[in-house]
């Protein structure tokens, strides 16, 4: 396994976007939450989307100069529009302004439209945490999951993140509502691997693990299979709704992945009486979670962003893993 050091990649992230004309400001920030994903293990939104980044640059897909503008507001409520710019740095903005409305309201919604691919949705959720905020943030995306029942890509496989801050790492949640994320799938594809369990349909509509024949014929089995078909055609069009944006459906007749809808919100529990309480009952929670009795030795019950921190102990220390094709091609970029 090669390893490259952090700071390194984040060097040779930002090296590339100011190249590419990027401001040494937007160039390190963008660099950076490439980077984060990978150091935390989410190498599918990383480095392995990088080059896929830059492509749209240069495909003029994407307005790297571009920035939020305010459409709407309505006490913690605001609308933005993203004006086609780096959708990681739309989205970090947009969580950062939920942020402060919930400094002033308790709660803050941001919701953006005309926004491209946010990359790791994590990043936002543990923006959030960092401040002290619970975060929640969603979006849509291409249709690219079949509606239950049905054989063509009708929903979005839409992503869904949710944070709580801890003085010992914070709890996150990042998952989209199929069962394994396009980037999730692409990776066992690469190293020519089965899905650990189904994933998806074949052509003939049949449950496969065969993460190559889900790609093809974009039929990822949503999670909870109509349960969660439903949850997916709900965020995509709350998404709509409040950002005043487009929804999957409209989306999909784009020429690529672009012009997205999405929500970001914070709450901030400094704000909120009892807050100690607050903290001490989650520490009680998790302790309990953590004495379940595991169905097989060698197993360790687990919260939500455990193993990510561990992952990114593991990656500081060692170095981050790479894709040595991947990262020759970033490197030459």
């Amino acid at each position: 396994m090669q390893r490259v050091p952090y700071q390194q990649m984040r060097d040779e992230f930002s090296r590339v976007l100011l190249k590419m004309d990027f401001s040494k400001e937007r160039a390190e920030l963008c660099g950076r939450l490439f980077a984060d994903a990978s150091r935390d293990g989410v190498y599918t939104h990383g480095l392995n989307r990088f080059p896929r980044f830059v492509k749209y640059i240069k495909e003029g897909y994407l307005n790297i100069h571009a920035v939020p503008e305010l459409a709407e507001a309505s006490g913690a409520l605001e609308r933005w529009d993203g004006n086609s710019g780096p959708g990681n740095l739309n989205a970090y903005f947009c969580m950062d302004r939920a942020i402060q409305l919930a400094r002033k309201h308790v709660i803050g919604c941001v919701a953006l439209r005309n926004t491209h691919h946010w990359m790791r949705p994590g990043n936002y959720g543990l923006q959030a945490a960092d401040a002290g905020c619970i975060g929640i943030c969603w979006t849509n995306t291409i249709p690219n999951m079949p509606a239950w029942g049905g054989k063509e890509p009708k929903l979005g496989n839409n992503p869904i993140v949710l944070a709580v801050p801890r003085a010992e790492g914070p709890l996150l949640l990042d998952m989209a509502v199929s069962m394994f994320s396009y980037g999730k799938l692409e990776s066992y594809a690469l190293h020519d691997q089965m899905l650990p369990v189904d994933g998806g349909f074949d052509a003939d509509g049949n449950l496969t693990k065969d993460p190559k024949a889900v790609i093809q014929n974009q039929q990822p089995l949503p999670i909870g299979y109509w349960k969660g078909a439903g949850l997916s055609l709900l965020l995509d069009l709350v998404a709509m709704a409040l950002s005043g944006g487009k929804s999957a459906f409209q989306v999909g007749t784009m020429e690529v992945e672009m012009d997205l809808s999405q929500v970001f919100i914070a709450f901030d529990l400094s704000k909120l009486s009892g807050n100690d309480l607050i903290l001490r009952s989650i520490e009680e929670s998790l302790a309990d979670l953590h004495s379940s009795t595991p169905v097989r030795e060698g197993l360790k019950v687990s919260y939500p962003g455990e193993r990510m921190l561990a992952t990114r102990k593991e990656n500081m220390a060692k170095g981050v893993p790479v894709e040595p094709g991947i990262w020759e091609k970033v490197l030459q970029m």
